[in-house]
């Protein structure tokens, strides 16, 4: 009966990295370009003792914590700081003393020193992946491929001057992207490719989350179910133990 509830709470324990999950999703329904998590894949290992017919088995993640692609709401704000990608691609951003991630985050602002950053204070790169880094200036405008052009303080009307080039990029087929800890999205097992501007920027329209938090409610409700179902089966195989025990006892 033993090795029945080891499987139930190694069902338990999956389950809660589920729920974890769609916890995480709907914290983030409201942020800007944020990318769903979906539960990572695992497979079956075995645990033996030397000598004997004994085994237990339980699950352990072995893929790249995965998350959905599909593209979220577009709406039309009229920021010319916010900023949307089309359809596929990603911007490139860099958090302070890490390393270069891919983000759709557009809600755009400009720091203190002027850098380009997005609404979690991540630095905006330019095709160089430098952290851009914006001029005083009296208007701001991006180009569908990422040109960005200022209007410089006491300029005349309609000029323009170019000072950055955001970074962007689509993946290629094949390459496999994973979510960091800190939200950013890289390759996995590769480095990260150069920006081939290949994207579609929209300036004035803000991408939400791609989060349906019907669907998250019901994976809750769903879950909730397996947990009870679960409860069941570890009080079942008490019972059946118990019943074992008493056949094996001895009459007094």
């Amino acid at each position: 009966m033993d090795r029945m509830i080891h499987t139930v709470m190694n069902s338990i324990a999956s389950m809660q990295e589920k729920r974890t999950i769609s916890a995480q999703n709907l914290a983030n329904q409201n942020v800007p370009g944020f990318r769903r998590d979906l539960p990572t894949d695992g497979e079956a290992r075995f645990v033996t003792e030397f000598e004997s017919l004994d085994a237990r088995a339980f699950q352990t993640v072995r893929a790249a914590a995965q998350f959905s692609d599909a593209q979220g709401f577009l709406d039309a704000t009229g920021n010319p700081f916010d900023l949307a990608i089309a359809e596929e691609g990603y911007f490139y951003a860099q958090r302070e003393g890490g390393a270069p991630g891919l983000s759709r985050r557009g809600d755009m602002r400009v720091g203190s020193d002027g850098t380009l950053r997005d609404g979690a204070g991540q630095m905006m790169l330019d095709a160089d992946l430098q952290p851009i880094v914006l001029p005083p200036n009296q208007g701001f405008q991006v180009s569908e491929v990422g040109q960005i052009f200022i209007e410089p303080l006491g300029a005349q009307p309609g000029e323009r001057l170019e000072v950055a080039l955001l970074a962007t990029m689509v993946p290629a087929d094949g390459l496999r992207l994973e979510k960091g800890l800190d939200g950013l999205i890289r390759p996995v097992d590769a480095e990260m490719p150069p920006p081939d501007q290949g994207a579609k920027i929209l300036q004035g329209s803000l991408e939400g989350s791609n989060v349906n938090a019907t669907e998250e409610l019901i994976t809750s409700i769903e879950m909730q179910r397996e947990f009870e179902l679960n409860i069941r089966l570890i009080a079942q195989a008490k019972e059946l133990d118990e019943a074992g025990a008493s056949l094996m006892r001895l009459p007094t």
